[in-house]
């Protein structure tokens, strides 16, 4: 028996669902995000989306005040700052982060890293479809910046806040200043 191409198990509906992937793809400071799952699929009862990282990127420091987020990992080592805890994460770990918990995650180990997050109920995939930038298939993020007016203002709409720019932790975990 050979082995399968990824996408391809041998049924015309497999092929489709990764092109569909393929058209629902996005770049999110400079982090690929594919929503897998939405209100479009499913209903309102949770989104789904698969994020891939290069080593170092990290997320901006955020809430979610209407719904939780849970981190499943796929590939490489993923470091999440939620809740006064810092919490490494390899393939096969998860990490469950409550609405209202400020939190930041960032690909921390020597590779890319890849994660599914499941956001309960919906929000988060209406956050990358409307701020991303649509992925053109090239593999490289646009090279213009994220529109920081309308993350914030789409994020409002979630009640989602977005709390620093990438690389800033919650204050538990903020290196301090010294005096100068």
């Amino acid at each position: 028996m050979g082995r399968a191409s990824p996408g391809d198990n041998g049924t015309t509906g497999a092929k489709i669902n990764m092109d569909n992937a393929m058209k629902n793809s996005y770049w999110l400071f400079g982090t690929h995000l594919s929503v897998l799952a939405d209100q479009t699929a499913i209903g309102s009862r949770y989104d789904l989306v698969e994020g891939c990282f290069s080593p170092g990127r990290q997320t901006p420091l955020h809430c979610h005040t209407a719904y939780a987020e849970q981190l499943y990992v796929l590939d490489g080592e993923f470091t999440v700052w939620a809740g006064g805890r810092k919490a490494v994460l390899r393939p096969g770990d998860d990490l469950l982060i409550s609405a209202g918990t400020a939190h930041a995650v960032a690909a921390t180990g020597d590779g890319p890293g890849r994660a599914l997050v499941v956001a309960s109920p919906r929000g988060f995939a209406r956050l990358i479809i409307e701020v991303g930038t649509p992925d053109e298939g090239g593999g490289v993020p646009p090279s213009a910046a994220t529109d920081m007016d309308l993350l914030l203002r789409v994020s409002a709409e979630l009640g989602d806040e977005i709390l620093g720019p990438p690389g800033a932790l919650p204050d538990e975990f903020a290196e301090p200043r010294g005096e100068r």
